[in-house]
């Protein structure tokens, strides 16, 4: 049985890469903050203690800073996308919580930021 509240975090991953629709932006890469909030079954690796019964949290990092870091996406929206496609590659992934942020985006604030909440879509 699936327990709702089972999740897996990773806060503050800071990455660079190309973002941004200004010219200055096609070229110098920016700062990118990304929060998740993995929702999975954690009852397996609660009761074995084998981290082939969970989300590998390490891997899924690894995936995020190859592939964004080597963006150039115009939207922190898109990269958010693509975040949750990269999640949803792990079977064992049932929703994500994704927040993307671009400190220093707007004057006079800390950092502007969107967040998406996705569900894996089960195949019938």
């Amino acid at each position: 049985m699936n327990n709702p509240d089972d999740k897996i975090l990773i806060n503050n991953l800071e990455l660079f890469c190309i973002v941004g629709i200004n010219d200055w932006e096609r070229i110098t890469p920016q700062k990118i903050i990304i929060d998740l909030e993995i929702e999975t079954n954690l009852n397996l690796s609660i009761e074995t203690d084998d981290i082939s019964k969970t989300v590998n949290y390490r891997t899924i990092v690894k995936n995020i800073i190859k592939i964004i870091g080597s963006s150039k996406y115009k939207l922190i929206e898109s990269i958010a996308g693509k975040i949750c496609e990269i999640c949803f590659e792990d079977n064992n992934i049932l929703s994500v919580q994704i927040s993307v942020f671009k400190p220093g985006a707007v004057r006079n604030t800390k950092s502007v930021g969107v967040s998406i909440r996705r569900e894996k879509k089960q195949n019938l």
